[in-house]
């Protein structure tokens, strides 16, 4: 499991700005250990532990990037047409049977081998077939239409670099590469609870008072999209000494503990206290919107030691989204090893007007629409409630309010964080 300090998260304020937390975490969190050798197929979303060097040139030869002839382009006629003598045909898969010779063309498709002597490839299009001859026009520049040997990739360089999480791309040019298996970090191994007396599980008969549980799937789903591995120990009620004991085992073959509910300052609010039992909370507000009641600490382990890294999220669906995002995300990632990825709002224009106080930041539920002169609008939300859950299904991404913006008003430019991006 992480192996944590209990300060490590350590802050002095009173609210900790959302920057604050992702330097606490890229300055002050180590990746797991723990790497293992998984074949291509096994390797798509996991971090890559070491870099991979290119063990052969990308292409490994030069070879044709069209349909067309392949010509030596010191024996074309500068002003006008030139007629050469199709001297041969290759194909994918097969090399030229003897060097190209001036006067020769060979006729070659897209990805086979160039011939020795031929340094430029003519699309067939843009030439004409007169008996056993090919007709070229004047104006091709030296090399056009051929890929050289190493030109993607040479070999010794580094193809891919320790930390990137390994995409469909990356995966694809390991086994353009002929590399079969990658050094992959371990997952990181996340334990979730739901807490408090109100929810139920889903399938089972609501008792007065109480709601089903939706953030326990919402964070599941979030963290399997991430790579973690994830255990679901289900939902505790408001038994402060039970959730204590849950953290505790819970911390003890865990690399993270996350729960959902109990972290705001109500007096039914027992997580705080529970976490105070068995490890260190460090902080429990940060100055984020919705969802400031977040809190970061850490659980020792069984023998007192440094122990599994803890994030409690609120209770509400709209800020367990909000707060898994900005806090969970960037703590996840560097557990596993991953390059930090800053998450880059993209600029779009406000649709509508909108007033927050100073020093935190907030986040807006939004649609894109097309605007005048081929831009973007963003249109908000009607409803901003933090427990309207269909907020975040029927539109496309959060708006990015900053600390120091107190009012936006409709033309305004905004940033736009895509939930492709936030989830992934």
């Amino acid at each position: 499991m992480a192996q944590l300090s209990d300060d490590c998260f350590a802050f002095s304020g009173p609210l900790m700005p959302v920057d604050e937390v992702e330097r606490l975490i890229a300055a002050r969190v180590a990746p797991v250990g723990g790497i293992e050798q998984v074949a291509l197929p096994a390797a798509l979303g996991r971090v890559l532990a070491a870099d991979v060097r290119a063990p052969v040139d990308l292409p490994p030869f030069a070879n044709s990037a069209v349909d067309g002839y392949a010509v030596r382009h010191a024996g074309l006629d500068p002003h006008g047409e030139t007629r050469l003598r199709i001297a041969d045909r290759v194909t994918a898969g097969r090399a030229a049977g003897t060097p190209l010779v001036a006067g020769q063309a060979v006729r070659i498709f897209t990805g086979a081998p160039m011939p020795d002597g031929a340094d430029t490839v003519f699309m067939q299009e843009d030439t004409r077939i007169e008996d056993d001859s090919v007709v070229v026009p004047a104006g091709l520049k030296l090399g056009a239409n051929r890929r050289l040997a190493g030109e993607d990739v040479t070999a010794g360089s580094v193809a891919l670099r320790a930390g990137c999480r390994l995409s469909p791309p990356h995966v694809a040019l390991a086994s353009a590469l002929g590399i079969a298996a990658l050094a992959v970090r371990r997952r990181v191994r996340v334990a979730l609870f739901s807490t408090g007396d109100e929810i139920s599980e889903p399938g089972t008969a609501l008792a007065p008072a109480q709601v089903y549980d939706a953030n326990r799937q919402l964070v599941i789903g979030l963290l399997q999209r991430l790579g973690g591995a994830v255990t679901d120990l289900g939902i505790l009620g408001d038994q402060p000494d039970r959730l204590a004991a849950a953290l505790r085992a819970a911390a003890t073959d865990h690399d993270l503990v996350l729960t959902t509910g109990g972290v705001s300052t109500g007096e039914a609010d027992y997580v705080r206290d529970a976490v105070a039992q068995v490890g260190r909370l460090v902080f429990w507000r940060v100055a984020i919107k919705p969802g400031r009641p977040v809190a970061m600490g850490v659980i020792r382990g069984p023998r007192g030691d440094a122990g599994a890294a803890f994030v409690g999220l609120p209770g509400n669906p709209v800020a367990v989204f909000v707060t898994f995002v900005r806090v969970v995300r960037p703590l996840l990632l560097r557990l596993a090893g991953a390059e930090p990825e800053p998450l880059i709002a993209l600029p779009v224009k406000a649709a509508f007007s909108y007033r927050k106080k100073k020093g935190r930041r907030e986040y807006v539920r939004v649609t894109l629409a097309p605007a005048g002169e081929g831009g973007v609008a963003a249109q908000k939300y009607p409803r901003e409630g933090a427990g309207v859950l269909s907020s975040l299904t029927e539109t496309d991404g959060l708006a990015e309010i900053g600390e120091d913006v107190t009012a936006i008003e409709p033309g305004a430019t905004i940033g736009f964080l895509p939930y492709a991006v936030l989830t992934s």
